[in-house]
């Protein structure tokens, strides 16, 4: 017995009557009434969107911008939204006839727009002011629990233009209020300019003034200097004024008597001339009578020699010598001295005379001008005393003097410390100015000026300054094209499984033949794999074409369906010939583990750990890739590798039902008498 006559018998049997074919006929349309129907159900939900009934609160009461221009955002969002037919809008007066609205399930969501929405839009205009503006959004899952993810789409799509539009204008006044600061900061460039000039040319007096203030601190200290030896020299005066005053009077009190004491003088003085005078005749006399004698003396000793000569007593030369002798005695005798004293006695009377009548005219003169020195000593007396005052009175105002130059010197001082200060304060202001200048020249450089169409530009670019440019790689074209790969591959185990309700997965008969165990194995597989060939061809028939799938590989779409119905019908006929109908439920949860596992809705990664290994070990992960890829015209590098795969479940399938086979050649009472039958 060959496989294939195996499988013909079996399919000959299942189509053997008018209900057989009926049976077999619904077997092949459960992957359509599954997949398909539900494909065409949620085929393009988010199109038909606008037959939902949504309340739309309009309480915007609008605001004036600060160019004058009235802003009605809450008025235009609603238009917007109204226009748009994404949803059934209908315009609710109150917020609270809305809410009512929703919880009643007269509307599926309700969309609020409050009357301070305007006026917070515009508030970004005013620093100390701003706030956000609100879009007040009422859902109840009641009413559907996927409507509240949609709603959110819309509200994130109403936020994003609002905000790009206002932040639009926002940023235009802003790029408007750069200019303006550009401006500005241009002229503070300006008059910072002149400032630095001006301040320069304060530095350079500064330091002008500081030179002479320094001259100054030094005249003040030199005239403090001057003051002091003034303030000395006037003690001095004031102290030596006192002493003449004091001694000019105690002059003026011995001259008193001076006139009378002069006259005495004179006339004791011209009678001292008298009497020496007198006595100077006298002692002239006495003078000359000494010489006379002397001069006899000398006569009688030649006129003695000359006799003594003549009488030969003595020689001439011892009469020389006689003589000499004499005069040599008579010079220095005690008559000489007496003479020279006389002499000189007479000398001094003479003098006396002299000095006395001398004395007598100047006592007499001193007598005749002693009133008028008494009278000038007087007064000078008085002008001591004035003399004397006015020292003290120079000295105390010099001291004063002093005092006052002290003050200047130490105001000259300060003020030299004042403007050396001034000086470097002057300087550093200058530098700072200066910098202040270029600063501001450079700032205002930095600061934007955009023209007209720089802020149209920029504004748009700072309203909504990120954009995506999105490159798909493959996509879908709807949200059914979306879901297709999944329900496609998902209708399609469904559909092989409803095939073992009706179909055996081997035949009594071919067990009871001679015929190899992996025969009757593929011989029992076949028909599973022809029902769930044509399963795959008339759900991508009708899919493609009913439904308007449009897959970029339709050919190897349609093949790697049937890749994957080889592997199914495999899977389940082996698992269900091996167990029996046990093996039905282990079909069943091995359905229910793909489906959480597969990664058909939500990526396959987000699912919780242990599925992880579900998904990498059972087949429809793999078909859901690869049917994503064949599509939407995506990289198929991997269809190889995985119809490889599939191969492999399909020869796993093989390998059970061949084991199935072989246990179920040995008949027991419980084969022939099951507890449950197949």
């Amino acid at each position: 017995m060959t496989v294939l006559r195996l499988a013909r018998s079996e399919l000959k049997r299942m189509t053997g009557g008018l209900l057989p074919k009926l049976t077999i006929l619904a077997l092949t349309m459960v992957p359509l009434l599954y997949g398909a129907v539900y494909l065409y159900a949620n085929w393009n939900p988010y199109g038909n969107l606008n037959q939902i009934d949504a309340a739309l609160v309009m309480e915007d009461a609008g605001a004036a911008t600060s160019d004058g221009v009235r802003l009605q955002a809450g008025q235009k969002v609603a238009d917007s939204l109204v226009e748009g037919h994404v949803f059934n809008w209908q315009p609710v007066q109150s917020a609270a006839e809305a809410d009512q609205g929703v919880s009643e399930g007269k509307y599926a969501f309700a969309l609020k727009i409050p009357r301070d929405f305007s006026s917070n839009l515009a508030s970004p205009g005013s620093f100390d002011s701003a706030s956000q503006a609100m879009l007040n959004v009422t859902t109840n899952d009641a009413n559907n629990y996927l409507l509240s993810t949609i709603v959110d789409k819309l509200t994130t799509a109403v936020h994003a233009s609002v905000a790009k539009e206002v932040g639009a204008e926002t940023a235009n006044q802003l790029l408007t209020g750069f200019g303006t600061i550009h401006t500005q900061m241009a002229k503070a460039a300006d008059g910072a300019g002149t400032l630095a000039d001006g301040v320069a040319r304060l530095r350079d007096g500064a330091a002008g003034l500081h030179q002479g203030t320094g001259q100054l601190e030094a005249g003040a200290a030199e005239l403090y200097d001057g003051q002091v030896k003034l303030r000395d020299g006037a003690a001095q005066l004031a102290s030596g004024a006192g002493q003449l005053s004091g001694g000019l009077a105690q002059l003026k009190d011995k001259t008193a008597g001076l006139p009378a004491d002069s006259q005495r003088l004179s006339d004791g003085a011209a009678q001292v001339a008298a009497g020496n005078a007198a006595l100077n005749t006298k002692v002239q006399d006495v003078v000359g009578q000494l010489q006379a004698a002397d001069d006899g003396l000398r006569a009688r000793v030649q006129e003695s020699n000359a006799r003594l000569v003549a009488a030969g007593v003595l020689t001439q030369d011892q009469a020389a010598k006689v003589l000499a002798d004499f005069d040599s005695a008579a010079a220095s005798g005690p008559v000489t001295d007496a003479r020279a004293k006389i002499r000189a006695d007479a000398a001094q009377i003479q003098q006396l005379a002299d000095g006395s009548a001398a004395v007598s005219a100047a006592g007499a003169e001193l007598a005749a001008a002693a009133p008028a020195l008494s009278g000038a000593i007087s007064t000078a007396s008085s002008g001591a005393d004035r003399l004397s005052a006015g020292a003290t009175t120079l000295a105390a105002g010099q001291q004063a003097a002093l005092d006052g130059a002290a003050a200047l010197s130490e105001g000259a001082r300060k003020l030299d410390d004042g403007a050396a200060r001034l000086e470097t304060g002057a300087g550093t202001a200058a530098d700072g100015s200066r910098t202040l200048a270029t600063e501001l020249s450079k700032g205002a450089g930095k600061v934007p000026n955009p023209d007209q169409a720089q802020k149209s530009n920029l504004s748009g670019v700072m309203s909504d300054p990120v954009a995506v440019s999105n490159v798909s790689q493959a996509k879908a074209g709807s949200y059914g094209a979306g879901l297709a790969p999944f329900f496609l591959t998902l209708a399609l185990w469904i559909g092989v499984f409803m095939l073992v309700q009706a179909m055996r997965p081997v035949t009594q008969r071919a067990l009871a033949s001679n015929a190899p165990a992996w025969k009757i194995a593929v011989g029992g597989w076949l028909p599973f794999l022809a029902v769930s060939a044509v399963q795959a061809s008339l759900l991508t028939l009708v899919v493609n074409v009913g439904l308007g799938l449009n897959p970029a590989h339709p050919m190897l779409m349609w093949l790697f369906l049937l890749a994957a119905a080889a592997a199914f019908s495999a899977i389940i006929q082996g698992v269900v010939a091996l167990l029996g109908s046990p093996g039905k439920l282990v079909v069943l949860i091995l359905l229910v583990l793909q489906l959480v596992s597969s990664g058909g809705t939500f990526p396959w990664q987000t699912t919780p750990q242990p599925l992880h290994v579900v998904h990498q070990i059972l087949p429809m992960g793999y078909v859901v890739n690869g049917m994503r890829h064949l599509v939407y015209g995506a990289d198929l590098s991997m269809i190889p590798s995985t119809v490889a795969g599939l191969l492999g479940y399909t020869l796993l399938g093989v390998v059970l039902s061949t084991l199935a086979v072989r246990k179920h050649k040995f008949w027991t009472l419980k084969t022939l008498k099951p507890e449950i039958a197949v």
